[in-house]
Order: C-alpha cells, then structure tokens, then sequence
C-alpha cells in the first residue's frame, strides 16, 4: 500500500481526505490514532511537530493534511 491516512474519528479533514482518495480510485492504509495510541506514537516518531490530522503519506513522503494532498495530487498528474 503507498497511500497512508493517520486520522481520527469526527475530523472532517480526515473524512474529506479519504473521500477525496477514494474518488480517485486510490487505496490506503488508515491508522486510526483515537483507536489505537501506538498509532499516535508511530506518527510522532515519524513527524515529531504533528499536531493535527489527517497527516497523509505517500510512500515515505509526508503530504501534510487535506489540503495539501489536493494540490500534491494534482502534480502527480499533471
């Protein structure tokens, strides 16, 4: 999987994040971090400065949050 959502519930930065990937046909891994505090820990020990969500990843590259994936996909495909 190449597309990672670390999110959490009642964010609609995070529903709009997902929803904006799935529209594209694109499958992710979503990591859930009010569910599962390891989660939080892993995102922390990848972006130490994370304060919100969602954080996006593709592959390695940190995205940031929804409105940077917009413009991040669009240069993938433009």
């Amino acid at each position: 999987m190449s597309w990672t959502i670390y999110s959490k519930n009642n964010c609609p930065y995070c529903d709009k994040a997902k929803a904006f990937l799935q529209s594209q046909a694109i499958t992710f891994i979503e990591k859930r971090i009010d569910e599962q505090p390891e989660f939080k820990e892993e995102l922390l020990g990848i972006v130490p400065n994370a304060r919100t969500v969602p954080q996006i990843f593709h592959h390695d590259l940190c995205i940031g949050g929804f409105d940077k994936l917009e413009a991040y996909y669009m240069s993938l495909t433009m």
